[in-house]
């Protein structure tokens, strides 16, 4: 809220009644013997105190007032006296009772001979001033540069003489009584206006005894009449900018007339000095630009805080951003410029999996069950930004530094426990070109954080004082390998920001990492996974001289298969484990084998033996982390098979291998958990069978060609999501301009038949702007699968927190068969069937993945996206969703392809006799016999084209 004219109380002007005090030097002048001790002790004992005044008399034509002023019930003018630093006047006509004590007070003073009436030697010549010529009207003699290097950066004493506006002072330097104009450092106030005239005239300021003014030539009496008339056409007036006012008087009542501390920062083009200004508050002393800033009286200016310390800079822009947030004053109408990140508060444990760059981490949040691909979280570094790592298979080198930043980050987080608190979004476009513009198409959004190593240990290069930890981001930018981002207002950062600033600062002080002028250090490293297999093979002698040998796990390719970097030979190579195969991508537990090999070795040191290479120029051999043989640790989970046809005589440990998946087999671990002793031949195909993807699930939309929606129903997000909603108070209707959803946007909108509040994706909308309530909203119900229009006041913003969690409804379309869509016949019949047997009382299913269709994309709406195709079996009546649309004649098997897997053959030979029985009884589009086959299905090459019409 704005300070409005009518906080700035009046002001007056008042003489003491019947003294006279001795005259500050005016223009080439000197001070009247005893000038400056008169106007000190009245200073001294009336600023900022409350006064109470009796006007005693006035003179026609005169504006002031001569009055009797108390503080308390000590009479001001009395006082003066007293001390002998003003004379009595002669009193003109009646002799008032207060006249006369003020007469017996001076004669008093006279005999103790003390201020004014001091005749001791030498003190009239040392009660005037040695004055220097800017102190007289001469600021041209002023040499600004000269006094900005004998003091800079020193605490000045001074005394403010006149405010210009907010942040523009007129001061006595002491003890020398420089007089000079300085402009507070780092902000610029709201201009006090000024008077311009036709022909431009040379005015010099000089300091004066007369009262603090608004205009910098103020004339010592009030103008004649014909003053008035001849002067008043050759001004012209500029009003003061909004808030101008204030800001004056805001400064005024702080430092106006007081002891102040001035710290020189430098000197602007024209010589005029800039600085800081302390004031006293109480025991402590306060910023004059901090206080305006904080107030909004003041904008933060780049071109004075440049001289400041960094420090006080980040804290004046800091506070400045608090002003607008709070549209403070100067901020009343201000409109933040747009910006493609939004804040988001998801807090999370875990142990640090991997370390993608100086600014990216995988942590395994601590929360989700170990091996879901889910609990591996990307959490990128707040507000910093690292050497890029360049991209080998690109030809990209690694930029300066990268290296090194990354592999702080591995030695000091890889396995180790962490907190994550993260701060914002970002939306960043895919390819070159502006995040703003980009579609959801061709962008993704990064989730940002802050990261604290949870440790006893001690961190000397950090501050990490009010954090859970040591934070990550400050330990990077300490070390010179990183720099800070330097956000825009408004734009989203993170919390301890200004740590980050202060990590920055030292690092460039002591010229490490990136500011550091010594050539960066270099490595070559040898990419053999890029190279041909022949060029490995040429380094099969210098990996196998030394026997066991260092290494650094780059990556885990697949369970039993790992990008390796070896210092001593500085290469990177495929490694592959001597005779211990997992199983291979898109097989029964071959994420849970990749999950426990990032857990285990991911990015650790461990030690190699190499034996040979392969003809693909993958190296095999064994390989240990902590001593522990990590073909054993796969063995002995249930996750890899021994293969001795390798050799098991060359193997390392080849017997406690054996004995690892011995005991596995006879614990029936994940790929022998259908093993039966002297049957391993059978365990392939009836552990393809068993071993499937499946889970439980509701039904929730049914919407037609064999696709429907279903939730989880072991998802903790559903209950989460539905008491976070419901928690919200979503009664006022959104301000039409302030809201205006576009396609694509996630939003909160009510549904229409039980007017319950949901998340949706809006799917189509008016052209434009909103210019209506009853504007109408196509939106998709992405934690449901339902669609509807509903309109603008049905639609309200949605909350970051309950954003950040993708969609809980997943596609689903039935595995095996062909059902006809809405538009085709027996389509409404196929939607119906469907829905009664899914939807007509709520009941759970369990649904297994048969099959994975990914070529739908990203959600945009209902039935797009990424397909499950499941078998959809009612556990109860232990039958199976598709078994019944068959049944009813609604829908028909697929065509079998030439060379059919051995367990889909099965299924399809399963549900035959289910269409058969259809097509026995005529039921559905059975009706008229036999249905043409799939034209639309491509024919196998080499196949004859089926005639049309036929049956």
């Amino acid at each position: 809220m704005g300070v409005t004219k009518a906080e700035i109380p009046p002001e007056k002007t008042v003489v003491l009644a019947h003294l006279s005090a001795p005259r500050l030097a005016r223009r080439g002048g000197q001070d009247d013997p005893f000038a400056w001790d008169s106007r000190e002790y009245l200073r001294k004992l009336c600023i900022g105190k409350d006064v109470v005044f009796r006007t005693e008399y006035t003179i026609p034509n005169f504006s002031r007032e001569f009055c009797s002023v108390f503080i308390g019930s000590t009479n001001v003018g009395n006082e003066v006296v007293t001390r002998g630093w003003a004379k009595v006047k002669e009193a003109k006509g009646e002799v008032t009772p207060e006249h006369t004590e003020l007469l017996r007070l001076e004669e008093q003073a006279r005999q103790q001979g003390v201020g004014l009436w001091d005749r001791s030697p030498g003190s009239v010549d040392a009660a005037i001033r040695n004055l220097p010529p800017s102190a007289v009207g001469d600021p041209s003699n002023l040499d600004a540069m000269g006094l900005l290097a004998a003091n800079k950066g020193k605490s000045m004493e001074a005394i403010v003489e006149q405010v210009r506006d907010g942040s523009s002072l007129r001061v006595y330097l002491l003890p020398e009584f420089q007089f000079v104009q300085v402009f507070v450092a780092g902000i610029q106030a709201p201009s006090m206006g000024r008077r311009t005239t036709q022909e431009p005239t040379i005015a010099t300021e000089i300091p004066s005894d007369e009262p603090n003014g608004e205009t910098n030539g103020e004339s010592r009496g009030p103008l004649t009449s014909a003053q008035r008339v001849t002067s008043s056409p050759a001004f012209n007036e500029v009003s003061p900018d909004a808030f101008g006012r204030e800001a004056k008087h805001f400064t005024e009542i702080r430092v106006l007339n007081r002891d102040v501390r001035i710290v020189l920062e430098g000197v602007d083009k024209f010589s005029n000095l800039i600085g800081s200004v302390y004031y006293p508050d109480g025991e402590s002393a306060k910023d004059l630009a901090m206080e305006l800033i904080e107030n909004g009286y003041a904008k933060y200016v780049e071109w004075s805080a440049s001289m400041m310390e960094d420090e006080a800079r980040r804290k004046l822009k800091a506070a400045e951003l608090q002003a607008k947030k709070s549209k403070l004053r100067l901020w009343t109408n201000y409109v933040p410029p747009a910006t493609n990140s939004k804040a988001i508060s998801d807090n999370f444990t875990g142990k640090v999996v991997e370390v993608v760059s100086g600014d990216c981490i995988i942590v395994a949040d601590d929360s989700l069950p170990f091996g879901s691909p889910a609990a591996e979280r990307r959490v990128n570094l707040s507000s910093i930004r690292c050497p890029k790592l360049g991209n080998p298979r690109r030809d990209e080198k690694p930029a300066p530094y990268a290296r090194e930043a990354r592999e702080l980050l591995r030695t000091r987080l890889i396995g180790r426990q962490v907190q994550v608190s993260m701060e914002y979004s970002r939306k960043v476009p895919l390819a070159d070109g502006s995040a703003a513009l980009a579609g959801p198409a061709d962008s993704r959004v990064m989730g940002f954080g802050s990261v604290f190593l949870l440790s006893q240990g001690k961190e000397s290069d950090t501050s990490a004082t009010q954090q859970p930890g040591v934070n990550v981001a400050e330990l990077i930018i300490s070390r010179g390998f990183g720099t800070v981002i330097r956000h825009r207002d408004f734009e989203e950062r993170s919390n301890y920001y200004e740590n980050l600033l202060a990590a920055e600062s030292r690092a460039t002080t002591g010229k490490k990492g990136i500011h550091s002028a010594k050539d960066p250090p270099s490595m070559h490293v040898t990419d053999l996974l890029t190279t041909s297999a022949k060029k490995a093979k040429d380094f099969l002698p210098f990996l196998q001289r030394n026997r066991r040998m260092t290494a650094v796990v780059e990556y885990v390719l697949s369970g039993h298969r790992f990008k390796l970097f070896v210092p001593k030979e500085t290469c990177s190579i495929a490694f592959s484990l001597s005779g211990v195969r997992c199983p291979g991508r898109d097989e029964p537990y071959s994420n849970d084998a990749i999950s426990l090999m990032r857990r285990k070795i991911m990015q650790r040191d461990v030690e190699i033996e190499v034996e040979t290479v392969d003809r693909t120029g993958t190296f095999l051999g064994s390989l240990w982390e902590s001593k522990t043989n990590v073909g054993i640790t796969l063995l002995e989970a249930g996750l890899a098979r021994l293969q001795t046809g390798f050799g098991a005589d060359r193997i390392p440990d080849a017997h406690l291998l054996s004995q690892a998946e011995l005991s596995a087999k006879k614990q029936k671990l994940k790929i022998w958990e259908n093993y039966v002793e002297g049957e391993e031949v059978t365990n392939g195909a009836t552990n393809d069978k068993k071993q499937k993807e499946e889970f439980k699930v509701v039904v929730t939309e049914v919407i037609g060609g064999g696709k429907f929606y279903v939730q989880a129903v072991a998802d903790q997000k559903v209950a989460l999501i539905q008491q976070q909603l419901a928690s919200l108070n979503l009664k006022e209707a959104p301000v039409i301009g302030a809201f205006n959803p576009k396609k694509g946007d996630l939003v909160l909108a009510q549904f229409s038949a039980d007017n319950s509040w949901n998340r949706a994706m809006v799917v189509t909308g008016p052209r434009g702007a909103v210019q209506t309530a009853k504007d109408k909203f196509e939106v998709f119900y992405i934690d449901y699968g339902n669609q509807e229009t509903v309109t603008y006041n049905q639609l309200r913003p949605l909350d970051p927190s309950v954003s950040s969690a993708p969609g809980l409804a997943q596609l689903c379309q039935l595995a095996y068969l062909k059902v006809p869509s809405l538009e085709e016949d027996y389509g409404h019949e196929a939607a119906m069937h469907l829905s009664e047997h899914t939807l007509s009382e709520p009941k759970e299913f369990k649904a297994v993945i048969e099959e994975r269709d990914t070529s739908g994309g990203k959600v945009k709406g209902q039935g797009t996206g990424n397909i499950l195709l499941v078998t959809l079996v009612n556990e109860e009546s232990d039958t199976s969703v598709n078994a019944i649309m068959l049944k009813g004649g609604v829908a028909r098997l697929e065509k079998r392809r030439r060379w059919e897997p051995k367990d889909r053959q099965q299924m399809l030979d399963e549900l035959e006799k289910y269409q058969a029985e259809a097509r026995t009884k005529r039921l559905g589009m059975w009706e008229y016999g036999d249905i043409e086959s799939d034209d639309e299905e491509n024919p196998l090459p080499g196949a004859k084209k089926a005639g049309a019409g036929k049956r």
